[in-house]
């Protein structure tokens, strides 16, 4: 019977494909011939953590869905009017699966050029973009390299695992990108849409940033969330897109939120908040005391073993300025981390495993801003000499933070 079956579909597809020149759409625009063609991959578990956490477990009997095309917008959407092999390449007029994918390319604004056709403006820019290029993980690793392991890391490690997962057009207007070698597909059946955040940024941000944000880590969703704010509300279109200049890291870039663009200070209705923000102004961060709960902080990263996460608070030193308390994230990497590829990270304690944590756990009411003993007094989860990681760099202790005396005059 399935034998028949595919008889039927296969001379449907030669009618189909002699009509409109164009076989890629018969097939994926039909459940019946993709639940046929469709595998799911036999993916083996990958041990550890990483910023997008964990795949959720696919239905094997619902995975063709994700390369199922909507084929009521074929003739509304622009990017339809060259054929899928524009794009895609391929032979549209192949009826055998295997020829017809032979030369396909699976992310084709992979390479900004093509989207550059039509939208020359904002390709240009993204390509200097942290979420493109990558130049933030680049910068913080190699810090600890020496010149020639620099060269090594950068030719044996970086350009073969860490780069392909930069983020191309694709990935957030159309397809959901991937994770661990498996992709949720189309976002809304190959429509291009403008955002779809649980769909783009929760898929990379789903291992700490997304989570903390709704509420699935603490049982409490950030405030800004729970007002229905979404990440495009602060992070906008033009940060994700890029500025044109080259930055190194997303601590140099002029674009990114801060809380004090929608709450000014000194004009708090309460005289005790006005207190505290002029007191700890420039002292400590806005995430030192709105921060509500603990948050996922990972341990034994790229140390050979499979990495930890677990949640925790720290407060220390803020490594960007040196000059305030902040929260922080254990983000660990193990001396041996890349000893296969002769590299011995000479500089290895020359950068802390922590950096300043722009949580996404934000509420009005704390335990900080109710009592001033939480720090001041107790000093609760500050960073000491007793906990930090151990094994790690030893710049770590420059992060550990002396608290002064309080001062309420």
């Amino acid at each position: 019977m399935r034998f028949i079956h595919i008889l039927v579909c296969l001379f449907t597809l030669v009618v189909f494909a002699e009509a409109s020149n164009e076989g890629c759409i018969q097939c994926h625009t039909d459940e019946s011939i993709l639940q046929m063609l469709v595998n799911p991959p036999k993916l083996e578990r990958v041990l550890g953590v990483n910023p997008a956490g964990e795949m959720p477990p696919s239905k094997t009997d619902a995975y063709f869905r994700r390369y199922l095309v909507d084929r009521s917008i074929l003739n509304k959407d622009p990017h339809f009017e060259n054929g899928c092999v524009f794009c895609h390449k391929g032979d549209a007029k192949s009826i055998d699966q295997e020829s017809a994918h032979k030369g396909v390319v699976k992310r084709p604004s992979a390479d900004l050029k093509l989207c550059g056709n039509c939208h020359d403006d904002i390709a240009k820019i993204y390509s200097s973009s942290l979420h493109y290029n990558l130049a933030g993980f680049l910068d913080k690793i190699t810090k600890r390299f020496s010149k020639d392991e620099d060269r090594l890391f950068k030719d044996k490690v970086f350009g073969q695992s860490c780069k392909s997962c930069h983020a191309s057009c694709g990935d957030c207007h159309v397809s959901s990108p991937s994770v661990k070698g498996m992709r949720r597909g189309f976002i809304d059946g190959h429509r291009f849409v403008k955002k779809d955040e649980s769909k783009t940024c929760a898929v990379c941000h789903g291992g700490r940033i997304y989570p903390e944000y709704i509420g699935k880590l603490s049982g409490t969703p950030d405030i800004h969330f729970q007002k229905g704010m979404g990440c495009t509300d602060c992070h906008k279109k033009g940060q994700m897109h890029g500025s044109g200049n080259s930055y190194t890291n997303k601590d140099e870039t002029k674009d990114k939120p801060r809380c004090n663009d929608c709450h000014k200070t000194g004009g708090e209705p309460k005289v005790i908040s006005r207190l505290a923000h002029s007191k700890h102004e420039g002292k400590v961060s806005c995430y030192g005391c709105h921060v509500h709960a603990a948050y996922s902080n990972c341990y034994d990263c790229h140390d050979g073993n499979a990495s930890s996460s677990k949640p925790s608070f720290i407060l220390g030193v803020n490594p960007i300025d040196r000059k305030s308390l902040t929260t922080l994230r254990a983000l660990p990497i193990g001396r041996n981390a890349f000893a296969k590829y002769g590299i011995k990270m000479e500089k290895f304690d020359e950068i802390p495993d922590y950096r300043a944590a722009p949580v996404h756990s934000i509420r009005k009411s704390t335990d900080r801003t109710r009592s001033c003993d939480i720090c001041h007094i107790n000093k609760k989860d500050f960073l000491t000499r007793g906990s930090l990681l151990k094994n790690g760099s030893r710049a770590n202790e420059k992060l550990i933070f002396n608290m002064a005396p309080l001062d309420i005059n």
